[in-house]
């Protein structure tokens, strides 16, 4: 097999990582580029983090400096995954947005098939500036020497704890700094909880739970693959999935349906989840919260990032598409950005924002939310298993899930999926990779 860059890998598997059959996009294949009014753009979001409110804020902002122009917030669906079969199913000749929200995993079909546009060279031609975004957020969305989308709403996991548990449990007031310290807390915390309360809660499958446990897996030694290397069935990662178990076995850990709510609420005294949540969870909280790095004891690598930017469709005409360009630059602003981050929790990615008084001065009084910028130094690419099979993320999850809830053999259940992944990709990828 000939040798291809990690980016062609990636962009070829976006052919099966969102589950979709792909549409021929209305407005490409000769076909005529979708019309629309030229002074409205439609922007179709899932309003990550519980975000409306700052999104419309963000529009406010940008109509007042753009008095002709104005914006339509969509509602696109609840989470990525509807906003991206929304957006495939208007493909199939429905009205198509200016603006759409997608995951840093989502673009990837779209661009592979021409049906987002090449958004570096929109910017170029029309005065956007991408000089300045963090720039391994903006390459996240490079493909054959362009870009497909702009940084938006981007995110890594983050360790949450309540500091008001963690000093009734006697312990210092700080993230562990190894899963295996994690699980000796744990074990402490448990003993100063009452009723149903626990220790540590993991997200369920349906809520990213292969997300989240992919930063411990590391640590642990453990991985979903290397490159097209499956090794969910190694020994490291049976190892890593042992843990997992043993967390909840131990009766130190659970499985939660909503780890921001139920942290927030007192019911878990720590968890692993988005910077996205730290908002919500900071208000919703009644108690001291505190944020760390995910556990890092070699210090290389572990924490994946996450999140979502927003794209342009290639079937629109050329007018709408610079109208949206510039809407991005706008709500991708320096200024914006940062109020975005503050409002929400997600980073800010622009490297200019840093350096503004405001955002500053924002950081010192909420130390909270200068985590996740700093953590981004300790951040790696997600592993392919996940991110660029068909399905990947849901299978690791459930059967993450189900090693953790039962006692079903781990090995055995790992190597069930590491089977059916490695039969997808044999099937669905390799064959394109020439």
């Amino acid at each position: 097999m000939a040798t291809m860059s990690r980016r062609h890998f990636l962009a070829l598997a976006g052919l099966t990582g969102a589950g979709l059959t792909l549409s021929a996009c209305a407005g490409t294949g000769g076909n005529k580029p979708q019309e629309g009014d030229k002074n409205t753009i439609t922007w179709w979001s899932s309003h990550p983090g519980t975000s409306k409110d700052v999104e419309m804020e963000l529009i406010k902002r940008y109509q007042e400096k753009n008095p002709d122009m104005k914006v339509n917030l969509v509602d696109a669906g609840k989470n990525y995954a509807e906003t991206a079969q929304k957006f495939n199913a208007a493909l199939s000749g429905g009205d198509l947005p200016d603006v759409v929200l997608l995951s840093d995993v989502w673009w990837f079909n779209f661009a592979l098939n021409n049906q987002i546009a090449e958004i570096g060279s929109l910017a170029k031609d029309n005065g956007a500036d991408t000089s300045t975004f963090v720039t391994s957020l903006y390459d996240d969305y490079k493909y054959k020497g362009g870009h497909y989308a702009m940084p938006f709403a981007r995110s890594t996991p983050l360790f949450y704890y309540n500091k008001d548990a963690w000093a009734a449990a006697g312990l210092p007031d700080r993230g562990p700094q190894s899963w295996e310290e994690m699980a000796e807390w744990g074990k402490k915390l448990q003993g100063s909880l009452d009723g149903g309360k626990k220790a540590f809660g993991w997200g369920d499958a349906a809520n990213y739970l292969s997300w989240y446990f992919e930063g411990p897996m590391w640590t642990l030694g453990g991985s979903y693959s290397k490159e097209w290397d499956f090794t969910l069935a190694s020994d490291e990662t049976v190892k890593a999935a042992e843990f997992l178990r043993s967390s909840v076995k131990d009766g130190w850990a659970t499985i939660s349906k909503d780890i921001a709510s139920d942290f927030s609420a007192g019911l878990l005294a720590a968890t692993v989840a988005s910077t996205g949540d730290l908002t919500g969870v900071t208000k919703n909280s009644k108690f001291n919260v505190g944020t760390a790095f995910l556990p890092n004891p070699t210090g290389q690598g572990g924490c994946p990032t996450g999140g979502s930017g927003l794209a342009v469709p290639s079937g629109i005409t050329k007018e709408r598409q610079v109208n949206a360009v510039k809407f991005i630059d706008f709500v991708t602003s320096a200024e914006n950005t940062a109020y975005w981050s503050q409002h929400v929790g997600y980073m800010p990615v622009r490297k200019t924002a840093l350096d503004l008084p405001e955002q500053k001065k924002f950081m010192e009084d909420n130390p909270n939310y200068s985590t996740a910028a700093r953590q981004l130094e300790t951040t790696r690419p997600q592993d392919n298993a996940r991110v660029f099979i068909g399905g990947g993320d849901q299978k690791i999850g459930a059967a993450l899930e189900t090693i953790a809830t039962t006692d079903k053999d781990i090995k055995a259940e790992l190597s069930r999926v590491n089977d059916e992944l490695k039969n997808d990709y044999e099937r669905d990828i390799k064959p394109k990779l020439k």
